[in-house]
């Protein structure tokens, strides 16, 4: 008798602990705001952010921006506790950094832009930052990394560039047609690249050889700004379908097309209007993580507004996506253009952006989901 009161006191021990790990988990398993580092002066936002690993991810953007004043350049380094700002010495130029991009610990990538609208190339070696020569004569947008490979969207005299980290130096590639806004690159002779040309939203394959486009979406102001390949047969896009019109403030709707390893296909997602910006890899039972900016949904019939807040985060399953949204900050408006930076091995998921405040004011935005 007292064997069998003791084992169905542990049942309901282990039942019970069990439930409250559950609970937990459910609690965790959200997104959450980071504090940012009290050395960001006000009027600051973040544009971009990469994740090595735990311990190891960095953001950049600008800090005291005013309303006719650039600001000044801003990093920031996670170093698996909290958010610190990264010393930039000897760089005394005003403006942003618009990306951010890493190979390795000591190989860590910065393009960013001066109140001349002169391009800057910073690189983190493991010890500091430091300027490296941007290529001559381009202004840059984006770095991109993967594979092994470092890549730069740039222009140069009015015509879009690509170029490749080759030695110590930047080679030029060739350019698919039309406009590219991002990549995704999984080695030298397999690269995804996300555009728009006059016909519709493209994406195009890098083969080492040559560029093979398709328009995924044959409206002419239809774009995609991000592309992930997981597989062969398993590859994303997302932006904008280009519709201009409808209620208020002219709201677009997002545009997300997947690859199928035969044809491409639109994926339909759960909010009637924004614009996708940024697709990452989830862990396993969660493949694709996709952030919508200015995300909105029809509210009621007969309602004013028309729409309501739709959701900011998606995570797709393999079937259908759970929706995500930002949590509420007082006195601040949501984010905007919210990057996305796994951190690989793990289902922790970064993001970073800048969220709107009173009177015209703005203020960096961290989030990390567990």
């Amino acid at each position: 008798m007292a064997r069998r009161l003791l084992v169905a006191a542990l049942a309901i021990a282990m039942t019970f602990i069990a439930v409250m790990s559950s609970a937990a988990a459910a609690t965790w398993s959200s997104w959450q705001h980071v504090p940012v580092p009290a050395q960001v002066r006000p009027q600051a936002g973040l544009n971009e952010a990469v994740a090595l690993s735990p311990d190891r991810a960095w953001a950049v953007g600008a800090d005291a921006v005013g309303r006719e004043a650039p600001g000044f350049p801003l990093v920031l380094r996670w170093n698996g506790t909290a958010w610190q700002r990264q010393k930039l010495p000897g760089i005394g130029w005003q403006g942003e950094l618009l990306s951010v991009a890493a190979t390795s610990p000591t190989a860590v990538w910065a393009v960013g832009r001066d109140s001349a609208d002169g391009a800057h190339l910073l690189r983190f070696n493991g010890a500091g930052w430091h300027e490296s020569r941007p290529p001559r004569g381009v202004v840059l947008s984006k770095v991109v990394a993967g594979g092994g490979e470092t890549w730069l969207i740039g222009w140069r005299d009015g015509a879009q560039v690509l170029l490749r980290r080759d030695g110590g130096g930047w080679r030029d590639m060739p350019v698919p047609p039309g406009s590219v806004y991002g990549l995704h690159i999984l080695a030298a002779d397999n690269v995804w690249a996300a555009g728009a040309t006059g016909s519709g939203a493209a994406v195009s394959h890098w083969n080492g050889q040559a560029w093979q486009q398709t328009i995924v979406n044959g409206f002419p102001r239809s774009a995609v700004s991000s592309v992930l390949a997981l597989s062969p047969t398993e590859v994303w896009a997302g932006g904008t379908a280009g519709f201009v019109g409808g209620p208020v403030g002219k709201p677009i709707p997002p545009l997300l097309v997947r690859w199928d390893g035969q044809a491409w296909n639109r994926v339909t997602v759960p909010t009637d209007f924004g614009s996708i910006t940024s697709l990452a890899p989830g862990p396993s039972g969660t493949p694709v993580w996709v952030s919508v900016a200015r995300s909105l949904k029809w509210g009621p019939p007969g309602s004013y507004p028309p729409f309501v807040p739709g959701p900011d985060f998606l995570a797709w399953n393999g079937q259908s996506f759970t929706e995500y949204s930002e949590p509420a900050v007082a006195g601040e408006g949501d984010s905007s253009a919210l990057g996305l930076a796994p951190v690989p091995g793990t289902a922790t998921v970064w993001s970073v952006g800048r969220a709107a405040g009173p009177e015209g004011t703005f203020a960096p935005r961290i989030l990390r989901f567990d």
